[in-house]
């Protein structure tokens, strides 16, 4: 027998919420976005871990920017204070059957690094996420340390390994509600992917 708990937590997921905290906003990505957005991606330091390492140039950046749009669960990530683009995130393949969703394509201004926005922005996503799954996972590339390092502070384990369509190697993390409150903020990872 299920409980109504978990019919409750099962029930259509909402991919691109408003989400607001002290430090930012996550909002749904719209096209009007994309000079802002390549603003930051632009920057090449951003990408020197992730596997697409050529992310900041434009024409690559665009079919990045047509994909978040068409993913339905783009978020652009402005800067509370200033109301300024510092970069976005993603909620992806929400399985209701397995109660869970991925969080991913996460990229931040380098100015935004260091662990406090990063981990708001994971917070906010994981508390709207939890009300309606039991489980979050993060695929991040295998070079890609600062993004595991970023995870596995706020409570993310690596589950596995997974490779794409391109044949690129990443690690699974998955996290819980339990999970989350045992870690710590998130670390200088400003990448997932």
């Amino acid at each position: 027998m299920t409980s109504p708990r978990a019919d409750v937590l099962s029930s259509a997921f909402d991919s691109q919420p408003v989400l607001r905290g002290e430090l930012l906003e996550l909002r749904p990505l719209d096209a009007e976005d994309f000079d802002a957005l390549y603003a930051v991606a632009a920057d090449p330091l951003i990408w020197e871990q992730h596997p697409v390492r050529n992310r900041h140039e434009r024409a690559v950046f665009e079919r990045f920017f047509e994909e978040s749009l068409h993913s339905g669960g783009a978020l652009i990530a402005t800067e509370t204070a200033t109301h300024a683009v510092i970069g976005s995130s993603r909620f992806h393949g929400f399985d209701q059957q397995r109660r869970e969703v991925e969080i991913g394509w996460t990229f931040l201004a380098r100015r935004y690094w260091g662990g406090r926005y990063n981990g708001e922005m994971k917070r906010l996503m994981l508390r709207h996420a939890f009300r309606f799954v039991s489980s979050v996972i993060f695929r991040i590339g295998v070079t890609n340390v600062r993004s595991q390092r970023a995870v596995e502070s706020i409570g993310a384990v690596r589950s596995g390994t997974t490779s794409d369509a391109g044949g690129r190697d990443s690690y699974v993390y998955q996290i819980t509600a339990s999970m989350l409150h045992h870690g710590s903020d998130a670390g200088a990872g400003a990448v997932n992917g």
